[in-house]
């Protein structure tokens, strides 16, 4: 048995299924993302009115003919998930991460098999190499184990290599996969046993739909899941162009710890973290260091909490008022509402009908471009 208390989802929390139907059927709407599904609901009240206005919104943004996701692909998800064994943990909902909560770009919806470990536990993020050294590999069961000894949450991506080694040594403590591909397509396949260990003693999560394949484009959005469940993000053994450092520069911008273990200067695969420690992440030797980092002041500014202002009709010429001001280059939304002469919930209106529309991208950290 685990050496944790690992409670089960509370069944008086877990969703009905039209509420369940219809806040995965917004979420699944084509160019929804969370800073519009949340405006939408402080707006309407709930997921089934927003659902109902998105026609209108993309309308007024110059596209007609809009239409929310295929409520029969949506019926179709739940049932795939619930026949793998998955649990929902929708956004703004009890039993959601709580260290997600925040970032501005959320999961709207997570699919969970197994259940996370208790959330005031502290959580490390362990990412690294996929053809780690035999040096590498051993530093990572060293250092899950001993953080896991120390009430610590380890959290990786089921990767080979490192990934691996901390998933195996932190089972019996408790341990997070986060997956790119759908709750049942294991990936890689030689990992089908340890994920199933994962479910039974942890939890593996995704924010893919079932029967999804990954692929490189899905990682990205894989490894701001891992940087948002952790305090701490520490490589090992990350190459200089490599998915790790993705994830390390994610977590800065989320405001986390970032630590990286040494390694060799004539080994590729040590030059992301050795890097990373010249520009000023912490240097990890054991555990010890790890949880001395935790308990120092930071200077980074952690993610604050996102703005749930209700939205109002925008008055005719706003749109047009946004576009004089918008490029391809992100800008902040708070500097267009400043810049925009019109009350504050007109232009995040026609904010919103132009991301329906397509007129415009969301980028991290509350930006926006032209799409």
């Amino acid at each position: 048995m685990p050496a944790f208390a690992k409670p089960r989802p509370d069944p008086d929390e877990l969703p009905d299924q039209d509420e369940l139907t219809t806040h995965l059927a917004l979420a699944r709407s084509p160019r929804v993302g969370t800073v519009t599904f949340r405006r939408l609901i402080a707006t309407y009240g709930s997921t089934a009115a927003a659902l109902h206005a998105l026609p209108e919104h993309a309308a007024r943004g110059g596209m007609k003919g809009y239409r929310p996701v295929d409520m029969d692909l949506v019926r179709r998800e739940i049932e795939q998930a619930t026949d793998a064994g998955a649990t929902p943990l929708m956004l703004d909902r009890p039993g959601y991460p709580q260290r997600l909560v925040h970032l501005s770009d959320a999961p709207m919806l997570l699919w969970m098999r197994g259940a996370m470990p208790d959330p005031v536990r502290a959580t490390t993020a362990m990412v690294g190499a996929r053809n780690a050294s035999a040096l590498g590999l051993r530093m990572a069961r060293t250092l899950a184990e001993d953080l896991g000894t120390l009430n610590h949450v380890v959290v990786s991506g089921l990767a080979r290599g490192i990934d691996t080694a901390a998933h195996e040594a932190s089972l019996e403590t408790g341990t997070i996969a986060v997956m790119a591909g759908g709750i049942e397509t294991i990936y890689p396949a030689q990992n089908a046993d340890l994920a199933q260990r994962i479910a039974a003693n942890g939890a593996l999560l995704t924010e893919a739909p079932p029967g999804l394949a990954p692929m490189a484009k899905h990682f990205p959005r894989r490894n701001r899941i891992i940087a948002g469940l952790s305090d701490t993000v520490v490589l090992i053994e990350a190459a200089e162009r490599s998915g790790s450092l993705i994830t390390a520069r994610m977590a800065l911008e989320q405001g986390r710890e970032v630590m990286a273990v040494p390694g060799h200067p004539f080994d590729a695969r040590a030059a992301g973290c050795n890097r990373l420690i010249r520009e000023g992440a912490g240097l990890v030797r054991s555990a010890a260091d790890v949880v001395e980092a935790l308990e120092m002041p930071t200077l980074m500014a952690f993610a604050e909490e996102q703005e749930t202002w209700q939205v109002e009709p925008a008055a005719e010429g706003t749109a047009d008022a946004l576009i004089a001001l918008l490029s391809p280059a992100p800008v902040a939304e708070d500097e267009l509402i400043r810049q925009v002469d019109r009350p504050a919930g007109q232009v995040l209106a026609a904010l919103i009908d132009m991301e329906l529309s397509g007129a415009i991208a969301r980028h991290p950290g509350g930006m926006v471009a032209l799409a």
